[in-house]
């Protein structure tokens, strides 16, 4: 408990979840964030994430579980947003942090509707990793159209 208070007041950037970030974990926690945003984490939401994260990233089917319950770990851990956009916007261009926008609408809009929380929490991450907010609002546009929801 000592050394991580040190680590705190010595701001040294040692943590474990620091040293072994990746894209894909960083991904993954923030989809997990915006499907417990809204206060219900529904089964959906997880399917969803993980058809995402075995879509767009390396992960195998046979993986997917312990590397979710990774992810959520990690997740839990946190105390902010700030190491997953941080790795995010050290490692990613327009396009990339673009393509993380749409995989967090698509989730925040798996059952059905798009809760304020989501929506407040997918703003604040677009602003976060910088992205322009006309790409924020046209990554929203293209989910809720394509799920034939209206916004």
């Amino acid at each position: 408990m000592f050394e991580k208070l040190k680590q705190l007041f010595s701001g040294s950037d040692d943590a474990p979840e620091n040293s072994a970030m990746t894209m894909e974990l960083a991904a993954a926690a923030l989809l997990i964030e915006v499907s417990k945003s809204d206060y219900q984490q529904d089964p959906a939401e997880i399917a969803k994430i993980k058809e995402l994260l075995i879509r767009h990233f390396s992960i195998s089917l046979s993986d997917i579980e312990h590397f979710m319950k990774n992810a959520a770990a990690i997740n839990k851990d946190s105390t902010s947003l700030y190491p997953f956009t941080r790795y995010i916007n050290d490692n990613c261009n327009n396009l990339e942090k673009y393509e993380l926008i749409v995989a967090l609408w698509e989730v925040a809009i798996e059952d059905g509707q798009i809760d304020k929380y989501e929506d407040h929490l997918i703003r604040k991450i677009s602003d976060l990793i910088y992205l322009p907010h006309t790409e924020f609002i046209r990554a929203k546009l293209t989910t809720t159209q394509k799920a034939g929801i209206n916004q």
